[in-house]
């Protein structure tokens, strides 16, 4: 009877493991402030897709969970692990985040995702060697779906405005900078660094406020709550299906917003996705 019961623990660990994969050890950036020299990075379009970790046999999001990818996307991946962005073109996300959560995966939503690499998980070199390297790997595989992130330089911050300026005109979201010179790390860090109009930052949803008037019977705000405690109202930037299905309490919540006040609240947030971790 002990035999069995330690059997049966031993095989609910496996089980709780099994249903709570470890997240990816992966890089994340610091924000652009223009205290450094835009010339020793090498920059590149921020993407509005979903990070995707390959490490040689399965796709994975952000949270750990594998990504239910078809096979003919994934077999003929390379070996080598890569670390990029599940993308279907700007200002696309909401549509891509409902391809890629869908258990079973649809052949023709797939044929539109674009699997973009950005680095190289454990690579060796300084990041200008593993820009090269991507663009050399990429080439090799010659698959529709695989891509070299385009990685460019810009002499100063005058022209990184300007940049930026024309990618947001455009319908992008910003723009990523990556030293030249910075080995492979994970974590945040200050060799990645990224530059958008706005800042952004995640909260837990912890309540639904009834609408009003127009929004009467429907979500008026997300009642959200920061890391250290601190609760404001999200109502901007709600579409009316998602008044009527709004995010569960417990759920992160991606917004953006322009500044923190004195008492550090964000002012002018805006609902921008629930966060992309999947």
């Amino acid at each position: 009877m002990a035999l069995l019961l330690t059997l049966a623990g031993s095989v609910g660990q496996l089980s709780a493991l099994a249903a709570e994969p470890e997240p990816p050890s992966i890089l994340l950036a610091e924000r652009y402030r223009g205290e450094v020299d835009v010339g020793q990075y090498w920059v590149s379009e921020k993407l509005d897709g979903v990070r995707a970790v390959w490490d040689g046999r399965i796709l994975r999001f952000r949270s750990g969970n594998p990504v239910p990818a078809p096979q003919w996307f994934l077999d003929p991946l390379p070996g080598q692990p890569l670390d990029g962005e599940l993308w279907l073109g700007r200002s696309s996300f909401d549509r891509l985040s409902a391809i890629v959560r869908r258990q079973q995966p649809d052949d023709s939503e797939w044929r539109r995702v674009l699997y973009m690499i950005f680095e190289l998980p454990e690579a060796s070199g300084s990041f200008t060697d593993r820009v090269e390297k991507v663009r050399v790997l990429t080439a090799k595989a010659n698959l529709p779906w695989l891509r070299a992130v385009p990685q460019f330089r810009l002499p100063d911050d005058a022209a990184l405005r300007t940049k930026l300026d024309e990618v947001v005109r455009g319908g992008g979201e910003g723009l990523m900078l990556h030293r030249a010179d910075a080995a492979y790390e994970t974590g945040r860090s200050s060799a990645l660094l990224k530059l958008t109009p706005w800042q952004d930052a995640e909260a837990v949803v912890v309540a639904h406020l009834p609408g009003k008037g127009k929004y009467a019977g429907m979500l008026g705000a997300l009642r959200m709550e920061m890391g250290d405690g601190r609760r404001f109202a999200l109502g901007s930037g709600l579409s009316d299906a998602l008044r009527r299905n709004a995010p569960p309490p417990g759920t992160l919540v991606t917004y953006r917003y322009r500044e923190l006040t004195p008492n550090g609240m964000p002012r002018f947030p805006r609902y921008l996705r629930v966060r992309d971790g999947l």
